[in-house]
């Protein structure tokens, strides 16, 4: 009796409807001398517009749920800019033809409202090009690069290629 009050006073959450997921540089689970590492909330486009869920010209958590945090373990080149090494949040301001990527020294924040503009720590702008085939599910990806990496971001039809060099 007193193991089936236990098993059922156990109260686990659902699941999340936009999954949290991590992307990291180099991507091998196995590899422990990373570069980058994000960890972001996955939202689905469910037949909805991708400028209906991140705006263009606002700022957006790129992703869901809380800001996602990118890692860098040293300090690196974004767009050329320096940023140390450290944890920050990652933000975006969607656009048309380009994207500002942003990141800040604001961290454990819930979306973009409590966002500030005077704790960016750089902002660059990134082109969009658009994709073959159409991602439901908001996805951050890294690829080799010479002298370091590229951050993909990718949802619908939209890609947003970052570089981050040593």
């Amino acid at each position: 009796m007193l193991l089936a009050t236990n098993v059922n006073a156990q109260k686990f959450a659902k699941l999340d409807k936009s999954p949290l997921d991590a992307s990291s540089f180099p991507a091998s689970y196995k590899d422990a001398n990373k570069q980058i590492k994000v960890v972001y909330g996955r939202p689905f486009l469910k037949g909805r517009s991708l400028n209906d869920l991140a705006p263009n010209g606002k700022v957006w958590r790129t992703g869901a749920n809380e800001a996602p945090y990118i890692t860098l373990y040293n300090d690196m080149k974004i767009g050329g800019k320096n940023v140390k090494a450290g944890n920050y949040s990652l933000f975006t301001i969607p656009g048309e033809k380009e994207w500002t990527i942003i990141l800040s020294t604001d961290i454990n924040v819930w979306g973009a409202y409590s966002y500030n503009e005077a704790n960016d720590v750089v902002r660059v702008k990134a082109p969009v090009t658009a994709g073959d085939e159409s991602i439901e599910n908001f996805s951050i990806a890294f690829t080799e690069a010479n002298g370091g990496a590229n951050m993909h971001l990718a949802w619908g039809t939209t890609r947003v290629v970052v570089p981050f060099t040593k």
